[in-house]
């Protein structure tokens, strides 16, 4: 698949290790930075979603996502890990579900920018067993050179997904590097991560956004078995 990350914020907070691995199956492990793991809420709009060499899908290539996310291991990939992602799309939530593994959620999900202002807020209608909120505003700032923090939490070219008979799926991500400008929060609430079944994120959180950048998944595999 190809398409389009714009207006991304990636706001992270740092948790205890044990507290994430506590989440994750056998096979898959934590990934930490500064003897911490990481967990992002990530909002942004997804644009163009399609097939390689075809238009981008009408109706389901365009829509804002917000994302639950972590970083991890399986064998020998690092990758992302998504907890919840929450659209307004029916038909690609239930296609990445079954293809990709992934934890696709369905309700009335919003974002925007206008001027320097980035707004975004979820309210989760499906699975109802799931139901929760989100909302954030941030007000973005000047480019800033990466670091090895920021590189850790953004510069991941790879997802792993939930097992298949035993053995983690994992799927390459391509793009160019992220141009990262600041990013001062004015309200989060991070309802999607309690309900991923994490405790309330502590402290303040890790704050970077981007205008975006074009992205292509490839197809998805089993890693070794576990």
């Amino acid at each position: 698949m190809v398409q389009h990350w714009t207006d991304i914020v990636f706001c992270h907070w740092r948790y205890d290790p044990a507290d994430v691995q506590a989440l994750l199956p056998r096979g898959v492990e934590v990934d930490t930075f500064d003897g911490s793991a990481w967990v992002g809420l990530i909002p942004f709009h997804m644009d163009g979603l399609g097939v390689p060499g075809w238009a981008p899908l009408p109706y389901v290539g365009s829509f804002p996502e917000v994302n639950v996310r972590t970083y991890v291991r399986a064998g020998d990939r690092r990758g992302v890990w998504f907890m919840s992602l929450d659209i307004d799309r029916w038909l690609p939530a239930l296609v990445a579900r079954a293809g990709y593994r992934i934890p696709y959620c369905v309700g009335d999900v919003r974002h925007v920018r206008i001027g320097d202002a980035v707004m975004s807020t979820v309210d989760r209608s499906w699975p109802r067993a799931d139901r929760a909120t989100a909302s954030m505003s941030v007000t973005v700032g000047d480019p800033v050179a990466d670091d090895d923090l920021s590189r850790f939490l953004t510069a991941r070219w790879g997802l792993v997904a939930r097992p298949f008979r035993g053995r983690p799926v994992w799927a390459p991500v391509d793009h160019t590097a992220w141009p990262l400008m600041s990013a001062e929060a004015g309200h989060i609430d991070a309802g999607v991560v309690i309900a991923a079944g994490l405790p309330a994120p502590v402290g303040e959180p890790h704050l970077l956004y981007s205008h975006g950048v074009p992205v292509r998944i490839g197809t998805p595999r089993l890693l070794g078995t576990t």
